[in-house]
């Protein structure tokens, strides 16, 4: 096959994710190659043979996928590999470490849409409380709320410490002010809940970070967003394909939006993003903010 569609998956990881593969197969990429264990200073070498390896016309089918498991470290290896490109061999280069990047997008579009719909109002000076924030979704959707105008906290089960340095971390990096404050104890939930516009689940997987008993003290309550798939629910009474569906425990009938309801958005949202690299006729470097731009244009139109 001459001149195919190639996607090379940098990972920092030990293993490449299944999931994503999957994706670039979707895609109808021709070729998929894995490589593991990838440090941030391998980027400019590795980056320099996939350019330099093809002709002019096979440079404009070649792609590089960042992954692993860390937000800011995948967003560092983005703009290594832009760095290291030398016109006209320039190719596409797109960010999305454990889909976290794509699902932070798919999420915060949903909210997005749902708060319109539920108040008419947008994120701009809605508090958002995000359990489990120190984790790659979590961070990448406070920042894009705070870029929003939320008053974002992220929160730990470790403490205000620990979640305020994190926040602080990210906030020099990307510009925004996020703050940060403890969920390890009933006392830290119910302090918050009675303040939250909208709270959001990003916790590990098989944790439940909410009961029904503290979101009826949930008085300003608007939205409620989980994105944990695996029993137990993240978020009790927010079932997996629940899409707007108002909680009755809650004061003023927040709407749910579960994991596998997000998921059909994220998953729309990776595959575009892929589509994106095999058609554009100039390099695209695909970032938490290209991927929010998809994934509103996409809640748009899935949620009516």
């Amino acid at each position: 096959m001459k001149d195919p569609y190639l996607l090379h998956m940098f990972n920092p990881t030990k293993n490449v994710s299944p999931f994503d593969v999957n994706m670039a197969y979707e895609a109808e990429f021709d070729g998929v190659i894995p490589y593991s264990e990838v440090a941030l200073e391998d980027i400019h070498a590795l980056t320099q043979d996939t350019i330099f390896s093809r002709g002019k016309k096979g440079v404009k089918r070649t792609g590089i996928f960042i992954g692993g498991r860390e937000f800011g470290l995948a967003i560092d290896m983005l703009n290594r590999s832009k760095i290291a490109m030398v016109p006209p061999f320039e190719i596409s280069v797109f960010a999305d470490p454990s889909g976290a990047i794509t699902t932070a997008a798919a999420l915060m579009a949903c909210v997005e849409v749902w708060l319109k719909k539920k108040t008419g109002a947008d994120l701009s000076g809605k508090r958002i409380d995000i359990i489990g924030g120190t984790g790659p979704v979590g961070v990448c959707a406070g920042i894009l709320a705070a870029n929003c105008g939320a008053k974002v906290y992220l929160t730990s089960r470790r403490g205000e410490k620990v979640a305020t340095e994190y926040a602080s971390e990210y906030n020099s990096r990307f510009g925004v002010k996020m703050y940060g404050e403890g969920s390890g104890t009933d006392e830290e939930i119910v302090e918050f809940m009675k303040k939250s516009d909208i709270v959001i689940g990003a916790a590990k997987a098989g944790i439940q970070v909410l009961s029904q008993a503290q979101l009826k003290i949930a008085d300003k309550l608007t939205v409620a967003a989980d994105v944990n798939a695996v029993p137990p629910l993240g978020i009790e009474g927010v079932d997996v394909f629940d899409m707007g569906k108002e909680i009755d425990t809650t004061p003023n009938k927040a709407v749910g939006l579960g994991a596998l309801a997000i998921g059909d958005v994220k998953y729309k949202v990776h595959f575009r993003m892929f589509e994106l690299m095999k058609k554009t006729d100039t390099p695209l470097y695909l970032d938490h903010e290209e991927a929010f731009k998809v994934a509103r244009e996409i809640a748009a139109q899935m949620i009516s």
